[in-house]
């Protein structure tokens, strides 16, 4: 019963948090590690839980999908759907202590682009305008990382994008959540079929993180962003600071 009370709390949390700034995984891999899950099976499983929440995200912004300059967006979801796959075959081979010593790394990275992406992709463009292929390695890149563990990949992505250019904020974040979701998807289903999916927690944490979604949504409306990104930084900040004392302890 703990363990369900654990689940379900840390679902309603990252809905909310995804619907109002993103940032939930930060709450779902340790809540799935809290009550016993290895590492690589609570990776696999919170991509699992969270999945219907930016399915639901994409389908919002599906009247302003559209193509970036020189780059189509079939291409970008091609990759997303490639890359997706190879991140997560990769998340299953690598062995459990590995993935053990590498998870907080990741929540470092993670929890860095959440932090400061959208200032380093401002950096960036003052300083330097690359072409469309550069972008698109980039893709290759982030879309491996999406499928692998994918914690602030949509805030990387837009990072990236805004190199090209004056790009619009809001077809970006529309595509973002397109080709997040296309990457997630494509994992879930490789989970599924061979993952170490736990799916009794994972089906708890997934209707919990809708019911979040939808009040996070509405919650978000009335909180200034600058308060909710501050809250999920610190949370994430001080998650990534208790998985290196877990890892190196």
């Amino acid at each position: 019963m703990e363990d369900a009370i654990i689940l379900l709390v840390a679902g309603l949390i990252a809905g909310a948090m995804n619907a109002a700034a993103g940032g939930g995984s930060f709450v779902t891999i340790p809540a799935m590690v809290l009550v016993g899950l290895p590492s690589v099976a609570a990776n696999a499983s919170s991509t699992v839980a969270l999945l219907p929440g930016t399915l639901a995200s994409a389908w919002a912004w599906r009247r302003d999908f559209r193509s970036f300059e020189g780059i189509g967006l079939r291409t970008l979801l091609v990759i997303s759907v490639v890359g997706g796959l190879a991140g997560a075959v990769l998340l299953l081979v690598t062995p459990q202590p590995a993935f053990d010593r590498l998870l907080p790394w990741l929540m470092l990275l993670a929890t860095l682009a959440f932090s400061f992406g959208k200032r380093i992709g401002a950096a960036l463009r003052a300083r330097t305008r690359i072409g469309p292929g550069a972008v698109l390695a980039a893709q290759v890149v982030l879309s491996v990382y999406a499928g692998y563990f994918g914690g602030g990949v949509g805030i990387m992505m837009m990072a990236v994008w805004g190199i090209l250019g004056d790009l619009d904020v809001k077809a970006m974040s529309a595509v973002r959540t397109l080709l997040v979701s296309a990457a997630n998807a494509v994992a879930v289903i490789l989970f599924a079929m061979v993952g170490p999916v736990f799916w009794p927690q994972t089906l708890i944490m997934l209707v919990a993180a809708i019911l979040g979604g939808y009040a996070g949504a509405r919650v978000a409306q009335r909180l200034p962003a600058t308060v909710l990104r501050g809250v999920i930084i610190a949370f994430s900040t001080a998650m990534t600071a208790l998985f290196f004392w877990r890892a190196w302890a």
